[in-house]
């Protein structure tokens, strides 16, 4: 890694679609600001994990099942973390709600991808909330992480429209198509100190 660079954790629980982006975003353009360090999953068995050792990213797992509390799993996290010193932590489908032991520890320095227009739709469903609703729209956000659920400062929405008789399984694969678009270039925006609301 090149000196001067900002050291970016990504923290993933799946297939890691996102964090491929962020990280191939990243590794294929020395003028980047950014450079991936880690990825870790809270699932031994995510595929996103053999996906970043074939980019040459280091891995690291913490299993939330082997936790009896989000506390002492979140405790555990920072520890791995802190090895790895990171400058911005970028949540890419980490399904795991943090308590203010990983907040306060990284406030101001982690960024979340959520899948519809926030303050819309926090939580989980969201592409079917936006159609049961009736929306013409729905799409994704990148949003700093705060202490409550899905409710950070947003940086960055992608809008999406909605499709006469669309379900939920095309819907989601049109906005990931966005999410791959915004995420990578908000952390970019992020790492050089700009915050405003970027829209695509």
């Amino acid at each position: 890694m090149k000196a001067g660079k900002k050291r970016v954790a990504i923290l993933i629980s799946g297939g890691g679609s996102n964090m491929v982006t962020l990280a191939q975003d990243m590794l294929g353009d020395p003028s980047h600001a950014g450079a991936p360090v880690l990825v870790l999953s809270n699932i031994a068995t995510a595929g996103g994990l053999e996906k970043a050792r074939d980019l040459g990213i280091p891995t690291e797992i913490v299993d939330h099942k082997a936790h009896d509390t989000r506390e002492t799993f979140d405790t555990e996290l920072n520890a791995i973390l802190r090895q790895y010193a990171p400058d911005v932590i970028c949540l890419a489908g980490f399904m795991r709600i943090l308590t203010p032991v990983f907040v306060d520890a990284w406030d101001g320095k982690v960024l979340n991808i959520h899948p519809s227009l926030l303050p819309k739709y926090k939580g989980l469903n969201t592409h079917a909330r936006a159609i049961e609703a009736g929306d013409s729209e729905a799409g994704c956000s990148v949003h700093r992480v705060t202490a409550g659920l899905d409710d950070g400062p947003v940086l960055g929405q992608a809008r999406v429209p909605i499709q006469m008789n669309d379900t939920t399984d095309g819907l989601a694969k049109r906005v990931l198509v966005q999410e791959h678009r915004l995420y990578p270039a908000v952390l970019r925006r992020f790492l050089a100190g700009e915050n405003g609301l970027l829209r695509l």
